[in-house]
């Protein structure tokens, strides 16, 4: 059988970065940055006040200027946000200004609307005025021409408020990996269908689609096809075709065991197909598959929903991390003492359910391992990985603990 490190490389060779792509700001949250961006203005554009008060020359406003001494000033202009003009403030007078608007020529200071009578015609100054209070000077956040971001770093939310204080309608980046995940077996149903006799509602192309775009990736499709070679042959060549931007990359789960109607191997497999069916000594996902559909890399996974997942975690999601130049690609792996004896079976990976207490460094198996308990796989946190050479592990024994929550 294949090992764990092997099919991993196997994977990741097949999935590849997409070239880098200009796209608009709304469209670029949780992607990588492909180039430095350069400031192409200063920020402040112009001096603007950063409260709402009143615009003066500190030199009228004398020391000791107070509630029992005050000032009196003609209001001369009102500046809200927004006001284009340009406007000089003359000595003696001032301008009630709110805050982000640009500053009059000559004024020095701005007094907060709290240390006044908050008057129209003329107002009351009941604080002192010193030189640059209150005032944000152009360029005092950002010159033109620094670099204000960095190629390799996340967008975030800041990042994208700063592209568009600079006039920025779109960032190169590393685009998303387009998959198609499609689920196959005549048993399966959509939700909302009254189940007959033999059949079950399909939730594997739902749950991997969710891990796709957890993952940082964009499903473009999740159907289902039957266990008729030409029929899922006909949907897939359907579905890929139909996306006009094109697949990266397609996840089948189903029809790669050792059973009959194994529809993905007869349809993909035979000494004329590019996509190699193995067997992987792990627990689940031992079935396992990869190659090519046309110029598309497919992965096929076991169709049992623990081992279509667990085998997206181990596989799938840190080659798909790493091909949107993602940071923490792979899971967080901690040590944790297992609280518990477990078993495994000799000669191959475990990897079970398990729920991990951070805080007191411990780990309890959570559930069965069989593959199909997915129950247990929804409320765990954790997979416990148990090395292929061990078959019993001891209670209070340290263990590898991969955490989902990461």
């Amino acid at each position: 059988m294949r090992t764990v490190e092997e099919h991993q490389r196997v994977v990741a060779g097949l999935i590849t970065m997409r070239p880098a792509m200009a796209l608009p700001l709304s469209e670029t949250l949780g992607l990588v940055l492909a180039a430095d961006v350069a400031a192409p203005m200063s920020l402040p554009v112009f001096d603007n006040s950063a409260m709402d008060g009143y615009a003066v020359l500190a030199s009228d406003i004398p020391v000791g200027t107070s509630a029992e001494h005050p000032v009196t000033l003609p209001v001369a202009e009102d500046i809200p946000a927004g006001r284009t003009d340009a406007l000089t403030l003359k000595p003696g007078t001032a301008h009630r200004i709110m805050t982000g608007a640009p500053l009059p020529d000559g004024a020095t200071a701005v007094v907060p609307v709290e240390l006044t009578d908050a008057g129209t015609d003329t107002v009351e100054i009941r604080g002192t005025a010193t030189e640059g209070q209150h005032l944000r000077r152009a360029g005092e956040d950002v010159t033109a021409g620094t670099t204000v971001l960095r190629a390799g770093q996340v967008i975030t939310p800041a990042a994208l408020g700063l592209a568009a204080a600079l006039g920025l309608g779109e960032l190169s980046v590393r685009p998303r990996q387009r998959v198609l995940v499609m689920s196959t077996g005549t048993e399966l149903v959509s939700s909302g269908t009254a189940l007959e006799p033999g059949q079950i509602y399909e939730s594997n192309a739902v749950m991997l689609a969710a891990a796709v775009r957890d993952a940082g990736g964009e499903v473009v499709a999740a159907p289902m096809a039957g266990d008729d070679v030409e029929e899922f042959r006909a949907a897939l060549a359907a579905h890929v075709g139909a996306h006009k931007a094109g697949v990266d990359l397609i996840i089948t789960t189903g029809g790669v065991s050792a059973g009959a109607y194994e529809v993905v191997k007869d349809a993909l497999g035979g000494d004329d197909q590019s996509v190699e069916f193995v067997k992987v000594a792990m627990q689940p996902g031992m079935p396992q598959g990869a190659g090519h559909v046309g110029a598309v890399p497919i992965i096929t996974l076991p169709g049992n929903p623990v081992s279509a997942l667990v085998s997206f975690e181990v596989f799938i999601r840190p080659a798909l991390r790493a091909a949107m130049a993602l940071p923490r690609t792979h899971r967080p792996v901690r040590a944790a003492v297992v609280t518990e004896q477990l078993t495994s079976p000799h000669g191959k990976r475990q990897f079970r359910r398990g729920v991990l207490d951070a805080e007191a460094g411990t780990v309890t198996s959570y559930g069965p391992p069989a593959s199909h308990h997915l129950r247990w796989l929804a409320s765990a946190n954790c997979l416990v990985e148990i090395p292929e050479d061990v078959a019993e592990v001891d209670a209070g024994a340290t263990v590898r603990v991969w955490d989902l929550s990461g």
